[in-house]
């Protein structure tokens, strides 16, 4: 619509005559769009992006829809005609258009948001009928949940190891890591330049819509980590670090912060930029390989990388890709060199080479847009992932990027009064923290925290969590509003729950307020965590698959408080073995002067060793490495 429309003269004259047009940045402004979105859904039948909808002067919805073409087509009204209708309408029918739009609002409303019933709270039968959902529409020959399109949804992954951690289905675990390689392989991942593109148009990971996402970064990043930590293959080892190290390449701003998205289409010809094609920065022709890599190398890259002659897309109904490949990984690096009957490490050499060459050539071509904002939501949710691989990998470049990524949000998004501000761009940080701002940034600094143990992000983490309670918590009925903004609290005051593309904030505060619980043994974070799972639990258990994050959350409460608390300096070899663990359910901290405050009993802690601590009781020192492995197990 941006192109076929909202360019086009005429429609824009159309606009300007009969309407105030006010063009809103989701990711911006996420609870204006999502009370919109309930609008567009409720009175159609369905939502999605682009989405239109037309406003009483008081801001009431009374039309809505997604796409629109630009003239009447397909038996579907074009956007001039709509725009007519509409005019026309308001112009003549008024009084009917308010009275209906007043009557559905008032009925959003009534739906909207949950609120604590008595004895609410946390079932195993809850999270066993949420695994069987997403069993039964796991595709177990392709990874992956549903048909086409796919799209990743990394807060199922977090719920199914938290699952498997607890019941030890084998099954839960599979179904993550046999999704993870799947896209790993496919065309889904960039395989020349590393990260993941929004989704796949198949069902088999291949064609994906081109855009690259910061919060899918981020969250495919700890799900690769995760699965690791447990399985060990080193295949999802290397993935989270190609994604990591193309967000510190591609996507991280000079200040240290990480920038939004790349755009899906880019310019074939550099001399005509607003000429675009869908993916066209990523694509090759048999030709172009073999003219930068000589014939020979170019064929083992093609059958590395599944090239044909005449193009590797069959279905392709706009004609974006004719002639063009998508890379995806059709034969693994031993196939190869058998089938060109080479050694297996001489092939894998040459094909590194060859790979480098190409995405040499490749920053030669016009990029897709970069949406250069600073989203604090999404950043906390990179400087998670950042902190979490720092951690697990033993790699500092990467507890670096979350260190500079934290100070920046600390220093330049926050309001004079220490609330967090939403959007930073060229200099200018901008618009209220909603939920999903504190919430994402909160667990990035406990993240942090766990990986330095730097007791300042403790600090930050309870001033932030305390501001959101203030700010957002529905005191009586239990849970977070999205937005204090005032023109989105009158027209609707929402409770995001939906953990899709992103987590909700509420899921994440939820777990935010379990650790603080047991990390300061603070009544308030529990009293405020009982009170969201008692908002949401019949929503839980009515709809389990669209809340996995809130029911990782309650596989934390359900599972035993435990604290795992280092004291000393740890030899190398216990601290990687902490590390390296799959253990989603406890709390890492340090002993040290800050810690005593609220746990008294670290004062008595001697290193170097290790405390594990269970339901307040804590076990006697483990001071070698045997010990620790069979504690931990």
């Amino acid at each position: 619509m941006e192109r076929e429309s909202f360019e086009n003269d005429h429609i824009a004259d159309l606009m300007n005559r009969w309407f105030v047009s006010i063009k809103v940045d989701r990711e911006e402004r996420p609870d204006i769009d999502s009370i919109y979105m309930a609008y567009v859904q409720a009175t159609t039948g369905g939502g999605g992006w682009p989405m239109s909808v037309w406003l009483t002067p008081d801001l009431k919805p009374f039309v809505g829809g997604t796409y629109f073409p630009p003239e009447d087509r397909y038996g579907r009204a074009g956007f001039p005609l709509i725009l007519e209708r509409v005019a026309d309408a308001w112009k003549n029918d008024r009084n009917r258009i308010i009275e209906s739009s007043e009557e559905i609002l008032a009925q959003l409303k009534r739906n909207a948001g949950a609120s604590s019933r008595p004895g609410g709270g946390v079932d195993t039968a809850t999270m066993d009928h949420a695994y069987q959902q997403f069993r039964r529409s796991f595709d177990s020959r392709l990874g992956g949940f549903g048909g086409a399109p796919k799209f990743p949804r990394p807060s199922v992954h977090n719920f199914l190891l938290r699952y498997w951690k607890r019941t030890g289905d084998e099954e839960a675990l599979e179904m993550v890591e046999q999704t993870l390689l799947s896209m790993d392989r496919g065309g889904m991942n960039d395989q020349l330049g590393g990260g993941f593109h929004r989704y796949s148009v198949d069902e088999r990971w291949f064609v994906p819509h081109f855009e690259k996402m910061l919060y899918d970064q981020a969250q495919l990043a700890i799900s690769y980590i995760e699965t690791f930590q447990i399985t060990e293959n080193e295949a999802l080892e290397l993935a989270a670090r190609r994604t990591l190290d193309y967000v510190m390449r591609d996507m991280t701003s000079p200040e240290g912060a990480f920038w939004s998205a790349e755009d899906a289409d880019s310019a074939p010809d550099a001399t005509k930029p607003r000429e675009k094609s869908e993916g066209f920065f990523y694509i090759w022709s048999m030709g172009e390989a073999a003219e930068l890599l000589g014939e020979e190398r170019a064929q083992w890259f093609a059958y590395r990388y599944g090239m044909q002659p005449s193009g590797n897309v069959a279905n392709d109904p706009h004609q974006e890709f004719t002639g063009l490949n998508i890379l995806y990984r059709a034969h693994t690096l031993d196939d190869t060199a058998r089938h060109f009957r080479r050694e297996p490490g001489e092939m894998a050499a040459e094909l590194a080479d060859a790979e480098r060459i190409l995405l040499q050539a490749r920053a030669k071509r016009p990029r897709p847009h970069l949406d250069d904002k600073i989203l604090t939501a999404w950043n906390g949710l990179m400087i998670s992932a950042f902190a979490r691989a720092a951690a697990a990998l033993d790699e500092k470049k990467y507890r670096d990027a979350a260190e500079r990524a934290a100070n920046f949000i600390l220093s330049s998004m926050r309001a004079a009064d220490g609330a967090l501000l939403r959007r930073y761009r060229a200099g200018d940080a901008g618009i209220a923290g909603m939920l999903d701002d504190y919430a994402f940034f909160t667990q990035a600094l406990l993240d942090l925290y766990e990986t330095t143990f730097d007791f300042a992000r403790i600090d930050q983490a309870i001033a932030l969590m305390d501001r959101a309670l203030d700010l957002l918590e529905d005191k009586e009925g239990g849970g977070f509003f999205s937005s204090a903004e005032p023109d989105a609290l009158r027209l609707m005051p929402m409770k995001d729950d939906y953990d899709g593309a992103e987590p909700s904030g509420n899921s994440v505060s939820l777990m935010n307020l379990l650790r603080l619980s047991r990390i300061t043994g603070q009544d308030r974070y529990e009293t405020a965590a009982n009170r969201l799972i008692a908002a949401f639990s019949e929503k839980a258990q009515s709809s389990s698959y669209g809340l996995p994050q809130m029911l990782s959350a309650w596989e934390f409460a359900a599972a035993p408080n435990r604290e795992v608390v280092i004291a000393g300096d740890l030899p190398t070899e216990m601290t990687r073995l902490l590390r390296r663990k799959f253990d989603p359910n406890r709390v890492l901290l340090a002993a040290g002067p800050e810690l005593v405050q609220y746990h008294p009993a670290s004062a008595e802690m001697r290193g170097p060793a290790v405390y594990i601590c269970e339901n307040f009781t804590c076990q006697s020192p483990v001071t070698n490495k045997e010990e620790l492995s069979r504690l931990l197990e």
